[in-house]
């Protein structure tokens, strides 16, 4: 009995613990009105007018192939010249800083009662120090041609310190922006 709810106790502090841990923010702003009926037609306006939302054209083809992937994949079809729905994405790339505070005294508290006070790791070290990193936004703005008003605008917000990272952040960002329209439509 108690290594079930031993277990039960370990899944549940993992899974809050994932949970927490997303690197990608999703916020739904602009939200003009409910939407009326399921899209089954849809077209990005980045791919007909040629329009990048990224500098780099990597970055942006990969926006544009999962957009259009992932909704497919929804069951919907992409049609430019009678779209229900249109697509329109771009991008804020912020270069910023942080300042990340070092701990001069690890492991020992503060070093009240250390007999070996020498610890050559910090030698020379300032206390604080500061780290580039980029605030990535992705911008999604979802228009009903129709009504031409819009469904609404969803930006994938997140860190990034590295190209690399920055490739893995984009992807996982275009996938929350599907998730989140996805689940914006079955709860109209």
């Amino acid at each position: 009995m108690k290594t079930v709810f031993s277990k039960i106790i370990v899944v549940v502090l993992l899974s809050i613990l994932l949970a927490g841990c997303s690197s990608v923010e999703m916020f739904k702003e602009k939200t003009e009105f409910a939407p009326y009926k399921e899209y089954t037609t849809f077209a990005i306006l980045n791919k007909e007018f040629d329009q990048r939302g990224f500098r780099d054209a990597f970055l942006d083809a990969m926006v544009l192939d999962g957009l259009e992937r992932l909704l497919q994949g929804q069951g919907m079809v992409y049609d430019p010249n009678e779209p229900e729905i249109i697509l329109r994405y771009t991008s804020n790339e912020d270069p910023r800083q942080k300042e990340i505070v070092n701990n001069m005294m690890p492991m020992w508290g503060y070093r009240v009662w250390d007999p070996w006070m020498f610890d050559p790791r910090f030698m020379n070290r300032p206390p604080v120090s500061t780290k580039n990193y980029e605030l990535m936004q992705l911008i999604v703005d979802f228009v009903d041609p129709k009504n031409d008003k819009m469904l609404m605008r969803l930006t994938a917000v997140s860190e990034v310190s590295s190209p690399k990272d920055k490739q893995k952040k984009v992807k996982k960002s275009v996938e929350k922006v599907v998730e989140t329209y996805i689940n914006h439509m079955k709860n109209k």
